[in-house]
């Protein structure tokens, strides 16, 4: 008969408070840090990634390691932790082997911005990405990863509600922007639901919300991605704008910005918030003849 593996014990308010005052650590409005001290949150989280055995997860800013506990005891089959805090990345596998001794040999922590992280520093190809992302980086953190690591088929991340607003607004939303339509080129998303500005300390100004994607096929286009994301940082450069006036620098003249737009099947009096990322697709490889 197998025994019964011991409990993971997660984090309390109090805990993450000792740790972090054990540690002399300030929670730094620069790096984004607000960490989660509500045990509910972190197991709603887990549950709702549903983590299996055989998923390598991802997470970006473990902290202290509220999530990262919640992940183990949710059944990840290996978690990969990526933090910039050279003391938090330092602490982490002590506070792992503490409580969850029989999982903590699953994790591993690594010293490192996720925004330079790629394959190459990482010891296993990530499936899914789970994450209490940095608000002041949470969209580039999330399109850098799903351009540099393609076997990330799906995560949930939690992230300012305003963020995740724009990135599942849907084409002609009023907060539909760059992140959407470059999100848009990786992934399916969606909201997944609210988290109150309680759970964290301190205590940020603005309540977060979950959103959750699917990786999908990127539209099919003779352009790149380069190419197309250039499009999109050039129609809402100056949003207000028509895309005959908004494009007018990036394909030379407003006449051939008007010309290409036609090509590709779009009305020049239109404005990018309009277009899908398929049409984005499109107006990019409506080359110059």
């Amino acid at each position: 008969m197998v025994a019964a593996q011991p409990p993971v014990r997660l984090l309390s308010p109090a805990d993450v408070r000792e740790i972090a005052g054990r540690l002399g650590v300030r929670p730094s409005k620069r790096l984004g840090q607000n960490f989660v001290v509500e045990q509910g949150t972190v197991r709603q989280i887990a549950a709702l990634a549903a983590p299996g055995p055989d998923d390598v997860v991802l997470e970006v800013g473990p902290g202290l390691g509220s999530l990262t506990l919640a992940l183990l005891e949710a059944g990840a089959g290996r978690v990969v932790a990526v933090e910039i805090d050279r003391v938090l990345a330092d602490e982490l596998p002590r506070t792992l082997a503490e409580r969850a001794p029989a999982r903590a040999d699953r994790v591993t922590v690594i010293n490192a911005d996720a925004l330079r992280a790629g394959q190459r520093d990482l010891p296993a190809a990530p499936s899914m990405l789970v994450a209490n992302l940095p608000y002041n980086v949470a969209v580039p953190v999330v399109l850098h990863l799903l351009a540099a690591l393609p076997s990330l088929a799906r995560g949930l991340v939690m992230v300012q509600a305003e963020v995740a607003d724009r990135m599942c607004a849907a084409p002609g939303s009023r907060v539909y922007g760059t992140p959407s339509v470059k999100l848009a080129w990786y992934a399916a998303a969606r909201p997944a639901g609210t988290v109150p500005r309680t759970v964290f300390w301190p205590v940020p100004n603005v309540d977060s919300r979950l959103v959750a994607f699917t990786r999908a096929d990127p539209p099919a286009t003779s352009a790149s991605r380069e190419e197309v994301f250039a499009v999109v940082d050039a129609a809402f450069r100056q949003r207000r704008k028509t895309l005959r006036a908004a494009l007018a620098a990036w394909a030379g003249t407003a006449a051939e910005a008007e010309r290409r737009l036609r090509a590709a099947g779009i009305d020049p009096g239109t404005r990018g918030e309009a277009l899908s990322v398929a049409e984005f697709a499109r107006l990019a490889s409506a080359r110059t003849i």
